[in-house]
């Protein structure tokens, strides 16, 4: 007998549970409701279970990436907040995201990695890694 692969939704809600913890699939759900629930959808079939969830980088690899994207905007801080909570689930130290963080400086200014290292500084006081983040 042969076993069904999980489809693309069911790949990007176990992920979505996995980073960012059970109850975070209602909890974007009732944040779009009345706005644009399809975003919701989108999100959980298509950057979860399409993309996040594919074989070749691992979990923390792709956190970090997009840590680095949100850093690099310089604006996204509810999704920065959310990647650096993700990338902690995933496995990844303080520190590693920290340096990565720090990569940015000369790519994306001063201003933007410090402005990163602030509104995450509660979230990297889970771990205490030899770092500092003051700013």
């Amino acid at each position: 007998m042969m076993l069904s692969q999980p489809t693309l939704r069911e790949r990007g809600a176990a992920l979505l549970e996995q980073l960012h913890g059970s109850g975070s699939a209602q909890a974007l759900r009732a944040d779009m409701e009345g706005l644009c629930p399809d975003f919701v959808e989108m999100s959980i079939e298509w950057a979860l279970g399409g993309v996040m969830a594919r074989p070749g980088l691992d979990l923390i690899t792709r956190e970090l990436v997009v840590i680095a994207s949100c850093v690099t905007l310089g604006h996204p801080v509810t999704q920065l907040r959310a990647h650096v909570h993700a990338a902690l689930a995933a496995g990844a130290t303080r520190e590693q995201i920290i340096e990565s963080i720090l990569q940015l400086m000369f790519y994306a200014g001063g201003a933007s990695v410090r402005n990163a290292l602030v509104h995450c500084r509660d979230l990297l006081a889970v771990q205490t890694d030899s770092v500092d983040v003051a700013g």
